[in-house]
């Protein structure tokens, strides 16, 4: 269940408790209660006090920020298994809580976003992915070249990346950094992966095409096309925590407190 319901039916629940008290109960046990004084059902009491809590740990993570942390290794070199990142939610507008609904717009997605949204082919789970295409835009990947209306995205080369994940240990890749719109991060070219990725496809309004930056180990876009406006989470934007998934585990102390490119 998402954890949005469920923080939310907590606040329902226990608002809930509290009222029914108040409006009638509580005026009969002031009316019954002795010298020592009134005297509360424990599931109130423990109402009064999480309820407050709970509704600003739901405030700010439906409107403010959000942490996620990053499952997989699809966002080589910039996200790494075991990160703990930070999400903006109200950068893409401020949507309602559990229902997902942009009531009041701020801005859209840009070309280089690295965004959080609601997977398209099961909304119960969270991708994060680099936004590359918008509205509108015609894409094409050919070669493990990538395309944007026409144009051939710059990339540079800057040396090898060394996989350290258990099922790709001891394989490496062609590190690039690639600019979008003057925005510029590193994306990862495996050339021992040799399946044919290659498309072109036109972007449709109320959508984004989104990508991997580890580009030959990434479930995206080029496999399931398009995200719909309304499955959008926010904007990734800080690492606060990262905690080693191989050789023991341990605090990666370099990445935290690290911006996301």
């Amino acid at each position: 269940m998402d954890f949005s319901l469920i923080l939310f039916l907590f606040l329902v629940v226990t608002g809930l408790i509290i009222l029914v008290y108040r409006q009638f109960f509580e005026e009969r046990e002031l009316t019954l209660s002795t010298g020592n004084g009134k005297s509360q059902p424990v599931i109130v009491e423990y109402a009064k006090a999480l309820f407050p809590v709970v509704l600003v740990v739901f405030l700010l993570r439906s409107f403010v920020v959000e942490p996620f942390r990053i499952p997989s290794g699809s966002m080589l070199s910039t996200l790494h298994t075991g990160d703990f990142i930070l999400v903006n939610k109200f950068k893409y507008g401020i949507r309602l809580p559990v229902v997902n609904t942009k009531v009041f717009p701020i801005s859209s997605p840009n070309r280089g976003d690295v965004m959080v949204f609601k997977y398209p082919k099961d909304p119960k789970l969270n991708f994060i992915k680099r936004v590359i295409g918008l509205p509108g835009d015609t894409l094409k990947y050919e070669n493990k070249e990538l395309f944007i209306n026409g144009e051939k995205v710059t990339t540079v080369a800057d040396g090898k990346y060394a996989f350290e994940q258990e099922n790709m240990r001891g394989q490496s890749a062609r590190q690039l950094i690639e600019t979008i719109d003057g925005s510029s991060h590193r994306i990862l070219v495996n050339d021992n992966v040799t399946r044919s990725l290659d498309m072109e496809v036109t972007v449709p309004e109320g959508h984004y095409f989104v990508m991997g930056d580890n580009r030959d180990h990434s479930n995206d876009s080029r496999y399931w096309r398009f995200v719909p406006e309304d499955h959008i989470v926010g904007h990734a934007f800080f690492i606060w925590f990262s905690w080693k998934t191989l050789s023991g585990g341990g605090v990666a102390w370099e990445r935290i407190g690290s911006s996301i490119e």
